[in-house]
């Protein structure tokens, strides 16, 4: 009988061998992703939404910024120099730190960063710029390929949850504004004018792709670019959340004191994460969209005057409990999320 039970399930195990992710493991609860440099150089933190138990992902002497969670919860994708101080690139860990390695297996003397994951966890969106800067934009790639496609050029992309855009911010002369690329036809779309806001930027979706949260300066440029006038005009980016038809526009952190910068909304749509100074100090503070209550998370200094900044959510309410296999699923994450 034992030795029955043991051939079971082994044979079990070789007809479903595609399916023992679901084991993953993957944050019960929701949690926040940050960069911080309190211990000397750029790391990857978690929090929870409270901020209350930030732990290290990290610990390693290289930079490491910009994270990202997977569609599922069971991933990060980051940035790093670890190859070398002249280059960035793109990292894949799991979600408690372990297993770390490199997305492009090729190595290029290029920058890329500011990436974002497809809703079906396949594929990803990056900035890359060259050594000399003289070829940069937004980059499609697929994870385990080593090409990539160049799309319409653009800055700080996040996929919508239908996956059907990418929302990011083309920068022009006088600023930049919010951009929609359809991810089949690169047709774009810019909903906001420039009257509404001058620097439309960095922008986050919602889990319903209803709405999105973006930074933002409303003042225009002067004619005259002199350098204490521009830095004044510089002190006034702040945190807007606006429908995704560009309508219902509105501010959500006042404009007194330093900058509000690298917005990141919750997957719920109620709270929207930011990095402002104080103190001497960049801390990260999170503002409900409703009541306008504002909560500082972060409140350990360091050696820079950029010590905990950017943000990205995760909270398994809003997501499916393991990487999608194609054999197996018949729909797909944005319609799931809608439901």
């Amino acid at each position: 009988m034992r030795l029955t039970m043991v051939f079971t399930l082994i044979l079990l195990m070789l007809i479903f061998g595609g399916v023992c992710w679901i084991f993953a493991e993957v944050p019960r609860t929701p949690k926040i992703l940050f960069t911080s440099t309190r211990d000397g150089n750029r790391e990857i933190y978690m929090m929870n939404p409270d901020g209350s138990e930030q732990v290290n992902l990290t610990q390693h002497p290289a930079d490491d910024l910009g994270a990202v969670w997977s569609p599922t919860g069971e991933e990060i994708l980051f940035v790093s120099d670890r190859q070398g101080t002249r280059v960035r690139d793109l990292y894949l860990m799991d979600a408690d730190g372990s297993n770390v390695r490199r997305v492009f297996k090729r190595k290029i003397r290029a920058w890329r960063g500011s990436a974002t994951w497809s809703p079906d966890g396949k594929r990803f969106v990056y900035w890359s710029a060259d050594r000399d800067r003289l070829k940069f934009g937004l980059y499609l790639g697929t994870f385990g390929e080593e090409d990539a496609e160049p799309l319409p050029y653009g800055r700080s992309p996040a996929w919508s949850p239908d996956g059907s855009e990418i929302a990011c911010s083309v920068p022009h002369q006088f600023g930049a504004r919010l951009t929609f690329i359809n991810v089949d036809t690169l047709e774009k779309e810019q909903p906001l004018p420039d009257k509404a806001l001058r620097r439309q930027y960095e922008p986050s979706w919602s889990a319903t792709g209803d709405r999105l949260a973006i930074s933002g300066n409303k003042h225009p440029l002067p004619v005259i670019l002199e350098r204490e006038l521009h830095d004044a005009w510089a002190t006034k980016d702040t945190v807007f959340i606006v429908n995704r038809d560009g309508t219902g526009l509105r501010q959500l952190v006042e404009e007194a004191g330093p900058a509000a910068v690298t917005s990141a909304l919750s997957p719920d749509g109620s709270q929207v994460l930011y990095t402002q100074e104080t103190n001497g100090h960049t801390q990260i503070f999170k503002i409900d969209v409703n009541s306008g209550i504002r909560t500082q998370l972060t409140h350990i200094g360091g050696p820079f005057r950029r010590t905990n900044y950017g943000g990205d959510w995760f909270d398994p309410a809003y997501a499916l409990p393991v990487s999608p296999q194609p054999d197996l699923l018949s729909t797909t994450w944005g319609e799931l999320k809608k439901e």
